[in-house]
């Protein structure tokens, strides 16, 4: 029996919301409707109460757009299904890291196909990612599964985040370096506000320089001033 899925259907049209839920409850049992909402504010309400899995998100609504919710929600451990009218907005959905980006009226093999996606994508739950030493990184091409062990680095570039990798490969995300500094966890370092490393492949502490920590690939990372105090005790432990 697949695992239960806790979903939210947001959109300002009524009807869409009842051709949706229905399709889903038909169709897709195992996801369960914990809520719907009717704009942006009402939705940002319904997250912060529910914490679903998965949100069915429309884009253009009466109090603002579905990219406005997710600037005013922690969707950091949400899937998001774009559902929308318009064809306009896939890219910046993607830089979301939108899960799927389906068009109105949805045609049914499309969400099937989505919501296959979504199981795919969390065949290993992301709150035990870092129990089994894994990070699923999903960008407009791929859905990636990483080794903590094969990154190297995280360096921030503006609201997109890097991982470096051993095999010199970089994979850009479309997540703020904040928000995997809170999921990664004490495996890995904050150092500098664009730079966090991975403590098992820091080789050496430099003192000149201003301060820079030494990777495995001989990269020099920088150490921010108010953080050299923090590091060199992390350091030492």
């Amino acid at each position: 029996m697949d695992r239960k899925i806790k979903a939210i259907i947001i959109d300002d049209l009524p009807l869409a919301i009842a051709n949706l839920k229905a399709e889903l409850e038909d169709h897709h049992p195992e996801i369960i409707i914990a809520a719907t909402a009717g704009g942006v504010i009402e939705g940002a309400k319904k997250i912060k109460e529910h914490k679903p899995d998965l949100i069915f998100l429309d884009i253009e609504m009466g109090d603002g757009d579905g990219f406005d919710l997710l600037e005013i929600s922690d969707h950091s451990a949400i899937q998001v299904i774009f559902t929308t009218a318009s064809k306009d907005h896939a890219i910046k959905a993607f830089q979301f890291s939108a899960l799927d980006y389906l068009l109105k009226p949805i045609d049914p093999s499309l969400l099937a196909e989505a919501i296959k996606k979504y199981k795919t994508h969390n065949q290993q739950n992301p709150k035990e990612a870092q129990t089994n030493d894994t990070i699923s990184l999903s960008t407009q091409e791929e859905i990636r599964v990483v080794k903590l062990v094969d990154i190297l680095r995280l360096e921030s570039d503006g609201n997109y985040t890097k991982f470096h990798l051993i095999d010199n490969k970089v994979i850009l995300v479309a997540k703020t370096l904040k928000e995997y500094e809170s999921q990664l966890g004490d495996k890995f370092l904050r150092v500098h506000q664009s730079h966090l490393v991975n403590r098992s492949h820091i080789t050496s502490y430099k003192k000149s320089e201003g301060g820079a920590l030494i990777m495995s690939d001989g990269y020099h990372v920088p150490v921010s001033f108010r953080k050299r105090s923090y590091v060199i005790e992390q350091l030492s432990k």
